[in-house]
């Protein structure tokens, strides 16, 4: 479906967020019959639904928005829907037609357009293809779930999106090229179940993508796409890391040595999987990997990390502060704790509890020194499932400030205080970014 199909037709757009608000625009631009915005969640925090919006289409809140949204030709759902919500459950009873404006967008745009997904690392490697097609004099746009929707792109002859499994679950069409950096069980809640997740995050490759990119050391990325063709990124034959010339690692195409490992300034093997698969992507789109490796070379050591992504903070005492805020699930936390290996690590853990199971945490720790403090709401559960473990120590702190200054007392000279929650932000936070404040000014406060 695109955008031109809804003319003449009964609209409802589902959600008044940002992404409602681009769908509103875009469509009453092509002449819908009628065009209704319905927000079931309308709080003090919802944004003015005024001027042109409401010229565009009236805003319906409450039980009367489901009566709207059962009446109309099309439902375009913003991605913070659920797929477990009760009234979407309904809609696709009744057969109601559904989509999203990433969809709507994707129909027409396709084959201009490069899809980034993954439980872990979606963002930095989606930021990263950007990076460097723009080096290689790539012009392109980027955009998608890290802040701008496909609605409100401007015309390019090449976009690089990232995209989140709200956003795959509705597509009828595969970007031309598809990637897909991690795989494991994350935002169950929404989606209804592991297996559910994996159909909706993995829909990106479902409709015919010319090129299939993947993390190909991911063993659940393996198992979900059997013996389906992709380039599997990490593989000898592809982009990968292994000894270079002069006998440390080196980002390898094929046979042929790039560049060395440490011109990444990134940490962590996972960054070097994103890097292994953002390349693929370049050599995918046709740009000669070997030949521009110079230029690639700078741009890699140019990049920087996005914030909230093993962010660094500097602290006089020596220590080094992490701000992983990001890490909403334990497989990202188990990403985090191994980037800074050989390094004395306190690990700050909890946040809005969605039931997670940690059994995967406790066996990433299992024969690991390090200490774990536990916040709410789901710090002390996590710190239950590590107990009995020989060379773990965990504390309890009462919130995130109460946690750093403790971690300032256990975390000998030279060693990382990671903050990477494996949960969530919301519930005592307004947000992650707010997350992140509070342990920064914790950082600086406790310094002095």
């Amino acid at each position: 479906m695109r955008l031109s199909d809804l003319r003449g037709r009964s609209v409802a757009v589902w959600g008044a967020g940002r992404e409602g608000r681009a769908a509103v625009t875009a469509i009453a631009a092509h002449g819908p019959a009628d065009l209704v915005a319905v927000d079931d969640s309308a709080n003090f925090l919802s944004l003015p639904w005024d001027g042109p919006l409401a010229a565009a289409a009236p805003l319906v809140t409450g039980e009367e928005g489901f009566a709207r949204l059962a009446a109309a030709d099309v439902v375009v759902r913003s991605p913070g829907v659920p797929q477990t919500h009760p009234w979407l459950v309904e809609l696709r009873r009744l057969g109601v037609p559904i989509t999203q404006g990433t969809a709507l967008w994707m129909a027409d745009h396709a084959a201009r357009t490069v899809g980034v997904t993954g439980s872990k690392g979606k963002s930095t490697t989606s930021s990263l293809i950007s990076h460097l097609l723009t080096a290689v004099d790539r012009p392109n746009v980027f955009g998608g779930n890290i802040g701008v929707p496909t609605l409100d792109l401007p015309e390019a002859e090449l976009y690089v999106l990232e995209l989140s499994s709200y956003q795959c679950s509705d597509l009828t069409d595969s970007p031309r090229v598809a990637a897909v950096t991690a795989l494991f069980p994350e935002h169950l809640d929404a989606h209804g179940g592991e297996r559910e997740y994996y159909r909706d995050k993995l829909n990106l490759l479902a409709h015919g993508p010319q090129t299939i990119v993947v993390n190909g050391a991911d063993p659940r990325l393996a198992a979900e796409l059997g013996d389906r063709p992709a380039v599997r990124a990490g593989a000898s034959d592809t982009t990968h890391v292994a000894t270079g010339p002069d006998g440390t690692p080196w980002f390898h195409l094929g046979d042929q040595p790039l560049f060395p490992r440490a011109v990444l300034p990134l940490v962590g093997r996972h960054n070097e999987g994103n890097l292994c698969v953002a390349l693929a992507v370049l050599d995918a789109l046709g740009v000669d990997v070997v030949d521009r490796k110079d230029t690639l070379a700078v741009a890699v050591a140019e990049f920087q990390g996005l914030a909230h992504r093993l962010t660094e903070i500097a602290d006089p005492s020596g220590l080094t502060f992490v701000d992983d805020t990001l890490a909403t699930s334990p497989y990202a936390a188990m990403h985090a704790i191994d980037a800074y290996e050989g390094r004395p690590l306190t690990v700050i853990v909890g946040g809005n509890d969605r039931g997670l199971d940690y059994t995967p945490l406790r066996e990433h720790l299992a024969e690991r020194e390090i200490t774990v403090i536990g916040i709410p709401d789901s710090g002390p559960r996590i710190v239950e499932a590590l107990t009995g473990l020989p060379a773990v120590r965990t504390e309890i702190a009462e919130d995130l400030v109460a946690a750093v200054g403790l971690s300032r007392k256990l975390t000998p000279a030279g060693g990382v205080v990671l903050l990477s929650p494996a949960a969530p932000s919301y519930g005592r936070f307004r947000n992650y970014e707010h997350r992140s404040e509070v342990f920064a000014e914790a950082v600086r406060d406790t310094a002095r």
